[in-house]
């Protein structure tokens, strides 16, 4: 699930990558500041986040760079092609690759079904497969599939990646053009974790703006807190399921709980319905949390009651932030929203959860104020408003989480840790 106009992107840097598609050995080196041998096939990429996620590589022959939203809640990847450069807005321009190959309408990639575009692939005048993604947000892109050699170093690369070479596209974020496009994460054959053949990757979001890691591979380091697993969900093929997305990140939300108190709803409304939905998804490519709307209800009038006296709520029914966040407060520019003395809001998951406390509740409205208050709103929203009938957990109710996702033995596991110390850890 990709609400890339949430979302403002900044950039990853990668520091060091640890992979070959030629080669899986046990040992790792680590990139830049000096070599350094890890015990198992480790890959990891340092980064900046501020709201989004994104990573800079390099594609091509020769290589061109570009900057890539990472969604775990999206299959294929693709980059905003041009074949002559504009300075204005990053592109890819396959003209001047060597090694760049588009698809054609007869290959077996072109007629398989996927969760991004799931109505068969088009072919244009050239006889090339075209196709068109489109996203929760009402943003969309179009143009041909295509192959080729995504760098992660100088000496490391995946030859031969199946992505999307887009030369049109809709979105109503300005944001959106400052990204050269996105890799594509989840457990689809198109994916980009599928077509590197990783079975484990992991990352870990720094609560403020500085370096974060992004892991490909195992995560077997002393230093890092045992992880608690919660499995992921899986649907047997032959269930007709229309609105269950299979190839993503879905764990089995349990109940929420405010504080000490868990709120009064039927444990049913957790669970996908007999269309399949009302899932609950892991999402990188979405920056907040969003429920479904009885949960959604009952959580903000739970957080209400308890912030009584903490909180000014803003008291202005016809605002909702980001058109799906409406439990918002005003708070003085003089003093901060007292982050200590917020009810910690914790989503029970089978066998985990996750406590989402202090300043990851709340949200400060940029640009907007009341007299000598600024405007802060709770950072869960109503996926009804959104017309998403699934739960989706953002990634930024994720930091300061190591978050593993196993495919292996299709499960998530995640552990309370300090990403900045993370960074340390791992000589960035």
């Amino acid at each position: 699930m990709n609400l890339l106009t949430i979302s403002t992107q900044i950039i990853l840097a990668i520091f060091f990558f640890m992979h070959s598609t030629q080669s899986l050995s046990s040992q790792s080196l680590i990139l830049p500041l000096k070599a350094k041998l890890i015990p198992h096939p480790s890959n990891k990429l340092s980064f900046h986040h501020n709201i989004s996620l994104t990573v800079s590589l390099t594609v091509g022959s020769p290589p061109q760079a570009a900057t890539m939203v990472l969604d775990t809640g999206s299959e294929l990847s693709w980059l905003r092609c041009r074949n002559t450069p504009d300075a204005a807005s990053p592109s890819f321009s396959p003209s001047l690759s060597s090694s760049y190959r588009p698809t054609p309408c007869s290959s077996s990639t072109c007629t398989t079904r996927t969760r991004d575009f799931p109505i068969p692939a088009s072919c244009d005048a050239k006889r090339l497969c075209h196709v068109a993604v489109s996203y929760a947000d009402a943003s969309s892109v179009e143009g041909n599939l295509a192959a080729e050699v995504f760098h992660l170093d100088r000496s490391n690369s995946f030859d031969n990646v199946t992505f999307g070479c887009m030369d049109t596209g809709s979105s109503s974020n300005p944001e959106d053009l400052k990204t050269t496009g996105l890799v594509g994460l989840n457990r689809g054959g198109l994916s980009f974790i599928t077509q590197a053949g990783f079975r484990k990757f992991s990352y870990c979001i720094s609560g403020k703006d500085s370096s974060g890691v992004l892991l490909f591979g195992d995560a077997d380091f002393p230093w890092l807190s045992p992880l608690k697993y919660t499995p992921l969900v899986e649907m047997p093929a032959a269930t007709r399921l229309p609105y269950f997305d299979r190839t993503a990140y879905t764990v089995r939300l349990e109940g929420v709980r405010v504080g000490n108190r868990l709120l009064p709803v039927q444990k049913t409304i957790y669970e996908p319905d007999h269309t399949g939905a009302g899932q609950t998804m892991v999402d990188s490519g979405t920056q907040f949390t969003f429920l479904l709307g009885p949960v959604y209800s009952a959580l903000k009038a739970e957080f209400l009651r308890q912030t009584k006296g903490i909180l000014r709520p803003l008291d202005e029914p016809e605002f909702v932030f980001q058109g799906a966040m409406d439990a918002c407060f005003r708070v003085e520019l003089s003093r901060r929203a007292a982050p200590a003395m917020l009810p910690a809001v914790a989503l029970m998951f089978r066998g985990v959860e996750m406590s989402v406390g202090g300043e990851k509740l709340l949200y400060r409205v940029a640009g907007m104020t009341r007299g000598s208050d600024a405007v802060y709103c709770l950072t869960f929203g109503n996926s009804d408003l959104l017309g998403v009938e699934a739960y989706i957990v953002g990634h930024h109710h994720q930091q300061n989480l190591w978050m593993e996702f196993d495919l292996s033995q299709s499960r998530l596991g995640l552990a309370d840790f300090s990403c900045d110390l993370a960074a340390q850890k791992l000589g960035l």
